[in-house]
């Protein structure tokens, strides 16, 4: 009986790949493209990278550790004798390694959608995206690609006894390309400004932790009493109004706007050349509308890690289409695949080569409900949605190698991740009949009475609209449930969906920072989902500023995130195992392999909060590519 279903879904998924063929091949002529894909056998899982720790606090031995590190790419790039052997130094006076192409060629091309900011502080979501253009305000802290937290914005840090006061000290040599150096009062400004509920900034949870923090967003307290403070110009401190051990780890966030340059010219400074200010290597050069924008060497940079890249260009368009302009040659990277490409990626020897899976963000995809209202409000109608999907057939038919079947939020390897136990779990066995006879228990017996539905994505690439089709299609099949999927805007799909009117959806979500109290805090009440339970609501909340027992802290983690997946507050799809494609004269330490072995372009990309955009390189093989 599964066996026969499964090559019913392939059937109608090999029809739904061909048709999404034509039509790429309509909007853009590639010949390579337009062959039939022949199917892959299903992909293997790749195993799970053992749990990375954040830096919790910062000892002096951690500290000195992560200065070292830091240090050691200064020591080994930028050397004075390089003009007496004839080396080759970019624009930042750092020496190229010997293999590296001229520093005319030291640049990135990415393709981007525009967006009407490059300021986190600003907005998330109406960022261009991806967030490569986040590249004029150093970070208070960033990470390597063994998600290891490094000095940047500040120096050293620490935490109070009692857990809820972090101090930063901050880098006294580190200025903005005005001349002004870069405070404390940077910081308060900003931190201020995204409180303000004026401002409306659409990422506001993300800082709750602080002290009125939430009171200041809802307009109920001045912003001058959020938990942010400048002790003095080069002393930052962050209090907390409960033990937040993952504090260091959200700093990676923690980017100044310039509070001079804020003043003057107002919160879109850094949209314009002749306003744009800089603390980082790069400064803007270039915002064409519709076109590119161009980050240039800031030769007034004066941060401790200078790069090789002098610089980044963004093409923009549609990124969801990045790997067409890959084949195209007009951008070094890609990261968004059909399930046509992936094929084609696979029976091409170099393409395949260029090709690196990984891990990412640790990004789950999830169906998601309106369980407040009919029909989701009954769980047996959640129930026989969960049965009725088949996981297995999607990973093998329409994800391949950019997933693993997900029975649980928590991605196997992520911190306090239980996903092998909950696999076992009732409500995750695919079961077509049980599933029908659920829903007949709700009252629609073979379907008759539901309400029409459609299914929202957001902003979806080709794969996930082949497998929100899927989806829909097994629903179909296997509960006679008429199911359209619609992929909207995200700024549409997010404001539905955080008030609580989104009857059915899916979406997808990826760590912040790396504790299981970001992942499973979403799912809190009053959060972004419409599912609310008091149990799990109080495990996650108790856990997550529990600190001296990690033993009992991940205890009841697990023990929560087994209550989302009986409750079925969502139902899980798969865990994303992202495929970066790249050309290989993208060189670099970030682009060796891991602790864990795995070598591949590491969350999250070039955006400086990591060690890549500062670290990478452009070899002389690029002669054979660019033309």
């Amino acid at each position: 009986m599964r066996q026969a279903k499964k090559r019913t879904v392939f059937s109608w998924f090999a029809a739904l790949v061909i048709l999404s063929m034509i039509a790429s091949g309509c909007a853009q002529a590639t010949p390579a493209l337009l062959a039939t894909p022949a199917q892959l056998p299903t992909s293997t899982a790749m195993p799970a990278p053992p749990t990375y720790t954040p830096m919790p606090e910062a000892t002096a031995v951690a500290q000195a550790t992560a200065v070292a590190q830091a240090t050691a790419v200064v020591q080994a790039t930028d050397t004075p004798a390089a003009a007496a052997t004839g080396a080759l130094v970019n624009a930042f006076g750092v020496t190229l390694p010997p293999d590296a192409a001229p520093p005319a060629q030291q640049f990135i091309r990415t393709l981007a959608t525009e967006g009407v900011t490059v300021d986190f502080a600003v907005s998330v979501y109406k960022r261009t995206t991806p967030a490569y253009c986040e590249e004029l305000s150093t970070p208070l802290l960033r990470i390597n690609k063994n998600f290891e937290i490094l000095p940047a914005g500040a120096e050293s840090w620490e935490v109070s006894a009692d857990g809820l006061t972090w101090t930063f000290h901050l880098d006294k040599n580190l200025m903005w390309s005005d001349g002004n150096h870069v405070t404390a009062n940077d910081y308060v400004t900003t931190f201020q400004y995204q409180a303000d509920p004026k401002h409306a900034w659409d990422f506001a949870w993300f800082w709750s932790d602080l002290v009125n923090w939430d009171a200041a967003v809802k307009g109920d307290v001045p912003t001058s009493q959020i938990g942010v403070k400048a002790v003095d110009d080069y002393t930052l401190q962050f209090i907390t109004s409960k033990p937040a051990p993952y504090i260091p780890a959200k700093a990676l966030y923690a980017r100044p706007l310039s509070k001079a340059a804020f003043e003057k010219y107002g919160e879109y400074y850094n949209n314009k050349p002749e306003t744009s200010v800089s603390s980082s290597p790069w400064i803007l050069t270039e915002w064409t509308k519709g076109k590119q924008m161009v980050f240039s060497p800031n030769l007034k940079y004066t941060g401790k890690i200078k790069p090789f890249l002098e610089k980044q260009i963004l093409i923009f368009g549609d990124y969801s289409k990045d790997f067409l302009s890959y084949q195209a040659n007009e951008v070094d990277h890609a990261s968004s695949f059909s399930p046509a490409d992936i094929d084609f990626i696979s029976k091409d020897p170099q393409l395949s080569k260029e090709y690196h899976p990984g891990f990412g963000d640790f990004r789950t995809y999830y169906l998601g409900f309106d369980n407040s209202n009919k029909p989701f409000n009954d769980i047996r109608v959640r129930q026989a949605f969960a049965k009725a999907i088949d996981r297995d057939s999607l990973i093998s038919n329409v994800v391949k190698k950019q997933g693993i079947a997900a029975y649980s939020f928590l991605m196997p390897g992520f911190p306090d991740a239980s996903a092998e136990v909950l696999k076992k779990e009732d409500v995750n066995k695919f079961d077509p009949a049980a599933a029908k006879k659920l829903l007949a228990d709700a009252g629609y017996p073979n379907g008759q009475g539901f309400p029409t539905m459609q299914l929202w994505l957001r902003q979806e690439n080709d794969l996930n609209k082949a497998v929100g089709n899927a989806i829909a299609g097994m629903i179909k099949d296997n509960l006679n449930i008429s199911i359209e999927v619609s992929n909207k805007e995200q700024k549409l799909f997010m404001d539905t969906l955080n008030s609580h009117k989104l009857p059915f959806y899916m979406v997808s979500y990826g760590f912040d920072y790396l504790d299981a109290s970001n992942m499973l805090g979403i799912w809190v009440s009053g959060g972004r989902h419409a599912w609310s339970n008091p149990q799990f609501d109080k495990l996650v909340t108790d856990a997550t500023s529990l600190s001296g027992d990690p033993a009992k802290r991940s205890q009841m983690f697990k023990d929560a995130e087994k209550i989302l997946v009986d409750d079925v507050g969502g139902i899980f799809v798969y865990h994303v195992t992202p495929g970066w494609i790249y050309r290989p004269y993208l060189k670099g330490p970030e682009f060796e392999a891991d602790k864990t072995g795995i070598t591949t372009w590491h969350w999250p990309g070039l955006e400086d909060i990591n060690m890549m955009a500062l670290t990478t390189y452009i070899s002389k093989d690029v002669a054979n590519y660019r033309k």
